[in-house]
């Protein structure tokens, strides 16, 4: 089999960009790279497609962070149904949608400790989709049950919770998240990995297609978005991923 002519994370950032389409409001955090190339990618397409502008926020951008009281502003209008797509992670992440954040152990005496679930929580209730991303896919991050909840995956009836997990994507695929059954179901996986390696790589059960489809590798045109136009807009908050990944120097502008 010959190898893809893009790396693997330009795939991960052209299928963020399809999941995040149509936003009018997207976020990435300061250490999402990844991710915010991503919704850079789609806000790229939008224009190009002359559809509705997609305002892009990341959190600590000199550029792209438009708020002057920290992270309040933001928190305000995730409240208010004014920020569409967002980013989570976990140390652990279950089937049931649940992330940890916190440590792994019996809390508080926990063996090892993560960075804490502060505003996690809220945003996972409040933002209509949240896109769960890890690049480690392995047993011990993707685990049967959390030993911490920071952030539940689902609620219960009874319970208001406009937002929630809508997906989760990672080195070997893309899962789409069902909060009423609270499952995940695997909706691709990535040229060059087999349905076994994702099996024996995840701690958790998951529904799948008898046929499991490939992800679509990202076009010619997208390739050209991501190394030309994406790129240097992304070297503000990322500098160190846009030289890694496509040789970007920011101080070269």
């Amino acid at each position: 089999m010959s190898e893809p002519a893009y790396h693997p994370r330009e795939l991960l950032i052209t299928s963020i960009a399809r999941l995040a389409k149509g936003a009018r409001h997207a976020a990435a955090g300061a250490q999402s790279a990844v991710p915010g190339s991503g919704l850079f990618l789609a806000q790229q397409w939008a224009a190009e497609a002359r559809e509705r502008p997609m305002q892009v926020t990341v959190l600590g951008s000199s550029k792209f962070y438009p708020f002057t009281d920290g992270g309040r502003e933001l928190f305000d209008m995730a409240g208010q149904g004014r920020l569409d797509v967002f980013f989570l992670s976990g140390g652990q992440i279950d089937g049931f949608g649940n992330s940890n954040l916190v440590g792994i152990g019996d809390y508080p005496n926990v063996k090892v400790r993560f960075p804490g679930s502060f505003g996690s929580a809220y945003l996972f209730y409040v933002v209509r989709r949240v896109i769960l991303f890890r690049e480690e896919h392995s047993r011990r991050v993707f685990v049967p049950k959390v030993d911490f909840i920071s952030t539940p995956g689902a609620s219960p009836p009874n319970v208001y919770r406009p937002g929630g997990p809508v997906a989760l994507i990672t080195p070997l695929c893309l899962f789409s998240f069902n909060r009423e059954c609270a499952r995940f179901t695997l909706e691709s996986i990535h040229e060059g990995h087999t349905l076994e390696e994702v099996l024996d790589n995840t701690g958790f059960e998951f529904d799948r297609p008898q046929q499991v489809p490939t992800t679509a590798p990202p076009t010619p045109h997208d390739l050209s978005l991501m190394r030309e136009i994406i790129a240097p807009k992304i070297a503000d908050a990322y500098p160190s991923f846009a030289r890694d990944m496509w040789g970007y120097e920011p101080e070269a502008a």
